[in-house]
């Protein structure tokens, strides 16, 4: 099952595009400012959460439209034994001016939650805002293990939900004037270490299955990341519950809860140096996080109908690294999107791929 059709409506600067007809691989060509990562961006919100920018839903609408905006894609099947065909699956998304704030969902006509989404596509992306994913904070690195764990597991959506609910509740009870309950925060921290726990073990699984596919590999002009993941407590949920009856009036004096998965972190290093990612030079953080997302969709390919977004990807590779990157695309099981300026770059895959010109928010099909 391929994504084979893209409607734009009102979304950033593009008041109506459409693309018909896609490929394995597809190009989107334009000057800067001209509305390709608008499209990547598109693309990114049939995956639960806030898409590849973490932008407000309310700043997607087209400026001087109504205030709301309308995406829909159709997911084309394989046809079945004896060359049957079955029914494309619709999907739809859409903000209403009315309600700027909320994202409607739609699977088939009928109304959906957004982590429903997750059931039908696997959506990964690369960007250049990520590059300094390795410099950021350990919060972007826990957005990030969570959005890929997403993708090879739809009930990690959930999970995250429920751990987040919880979590705010207790740090609610512990900024309270007045001492919470006893009881009550026995009842909170049950719920918060059950879903600390299920939330940690998707984080680890993930790790460990990057890891091995990364050790796998085959030798590469992209440096290859070591992968660790540091959990910020307990990993068993009767364990992470006792901790955080114990660490109460710490919590209570900081007002916030200071154990568990909320403080998790991701260790990344160079592989054969030793050298802490964030250490390592700007290539050499750029080629890892390039081979991280390609075995991770390699990954999310195998279980669904997996997308990999790549924005810009190829501009500051070299031509040995460009055509291997080209390559492991090729072979891969996702089907990938990618931007660039120009022709040039992509002239290894031009004959392969579904190209569109972006142009000031239009969009027209070259090949």
């Amino acid at each position: 099952m391929a994504l084979d059709r893209l409607t734009l409506s009102h979304f950033r600067n593009h008041a109506a595009s459409r693309l018909e007809g896609s490929a394995k691989l597809n190009l989107l060509v334009g000057e800067n400012g001209a509305g390709k990562t608008n499209v990547l961006e598109a693309l990114s919100l049939f995956a639960p959460g806030r898409g590849l920018r973490r932008a407000p839903l309310a700043e997607m609408a087209q400026a001087g439209g109504t205030g709301g905006f309308a995406i829909s894609a159709e997911l084309d099947p394989e046809p079945v034994e004896g060359g049957v065909r079955r029914e494309p699956v619709r999907l739809g998304i859409g903000v209403s001016p009315e309600r700027p704030g909320r994202r409607v969902v739609h699977v088939n006509g009928a109304e959906a939650n957004a982590a429903a989404l997750a059931e039908w596509l696997a959506i990964g992306w690369l960007t250049p805002a990520m590059d300094g994913l390795f410099a950021d904070s350990a919060a972007a690195r826990r957005r990030y293990m969570d959005r890929l764990a997403l993708a090879l597991d739809p009930a990690h959506a959930r999970i995250a939900a429920r751990f987040e609910a919880a979590l705010r509740e207790r740090n609610r009870l512990l900024s309270a004037e007045t001492a919470p309950d006893a009881h009550w925060l026995d009842a909170i921290e049950a719920q918060l270490a059950e879903a600390g726990a299920a939330l940690a073990l998707g984080r680890a699984r993930l790790v460990e299955r990057l890891s091995v596919a990364l050790a796998d590999l085959p030798a590469s002009p992209f440096a290859r990341p070591a992968l660790a993941y540091a959990p910020g407590g307990p990993l068993d949920a009767q364990g992470l519950a006792a901790a955080l009856a114990r660490s109460r009036e710490r919590d209570r004096a900081a007002q916030r809860t200071l154990i568990g998965p909320h403080r998790d972190e991701l260790e990344v290093t160079l592989a054969g140096k030793a050298m802490p990612a964030a250490a390592s030079s700007t290539g050499e953080q750029k080629a890892m996080l390039i081979a991280m997302t390609l075995v991770h969709a390699d990954l999310a390919a195998a279980g669904r109908p997996a997308l990999l977004l790549l924005d810009e990807v190829a501009a500051h590779l070299d031509p040995l690294r460009r055509a291997a990157l080209f390559e492991r695309l090729r072979a891969g099981g996702a089907q990938v999107w990618l931007t660039g300026t120009e022709l040039a770059p992509f002239a290894e895959i031009e004959r392969a791929a579904a190209i569109w010109r972006v142009t000031n928010g239009a969009v027209e099909r070259l090949s």
